[in-house]
């Protein structure tokens, strides 16, 4: 009994093609080999971090040889204590005025001679190490009538992560400015500040951050 097939690929087959009824086709449904599970990209935002992402400042905030630049160092940890070579930094921060290279600022937006504001730093082999060249920031509002100590705001991208995490940057010999803080002010313990500061290094600071695990940098949700 003949069988009306509505499909024209399978209506026209004959002995010279493969679209024979009841033959399986690549694309069809069916298997026609024997399956083997192979090994896909990550469904996450690494480690892929460069198609795309490039930058043509990279990390530079500032230009090299800029008056007052400083660095700012440190390595990305996993949950194992291992480095994350391939892990990515952004950075966003106020000028030294407190101010932001940015129409939509608070206090509306002014530009620094030579200052982007914007950083971005892959960390690389072997020592999973990030930098930023830029400038230390000033403190702005907290949009209570009061002032934020200075710090840099960080994104960090990184395999395993379905999004970025958002950490700060702020620095030890702020000790007055970061005792006013409302957002040091308000983690639990001396342990969770202590992973938001950099410390003082030859050319700038150093701050490293871990993802999880002993010594975990506190991430804030936004």
């Amino acid at each position: 009994m003949p069988i009306d097939h509505l499909s024209p690929q399978v209506r026209n087959a004959d002995e010279t093609n493969d679209r024979r009824p009841g033959t399986p086709r690549r694309g069809s449904g069916f298997l026609d080999e024997p399956f083997q599970l192979g090994l896909t990209p990550s469904a996450t935002v690494g480690p892929y971090l460069s198609i795309g992402l490039t930058w043509a400042d990279g990390p530079h905030a500032v230009a090299e040889g800029t008056e007052g630049a400083i660095w700012l160092r440190g390595r990305v940890f996993d949950g194992n204590g291992d480095l994350v070579p391939d892990a990515m930094i952004e950075t966003w921060q106020a000028d030294p005025d407190g101010r932001f290279d940015h129409p939509d600022a608070p206090q509306g937006e002014r530009r620094f001679p030579g200052f982007r504001g914007f950083g971005r730093s892959h960390t690389v082999e072997p020592a999973g190490e990030y930098g930023i060249l830029t400038l230390k920031p000033g403190r702005v509002d907290d949009g209570k009538g009061g002032l934020q100590a200075p710090h840099v705001d960080v994104s960090v991208f990184a395999r395993g992560l379905l999004d970025r995490v958002v950490t700060r940057i702020y620095f030890a010999d702020e000790a007055d400015a970061n005792a006013e803080d409302d957002v040091l002010a308000a983690l639990p313990d001396d342990a969770s500040r202590r992973t938001l500061i950099a410390q003082p290094s030859d050319d700038g600071y150093v701050l490293d951050i871990h993802l999880q695990g002993e010594g975990e940098t506190v991430f804030f949700a936004l």
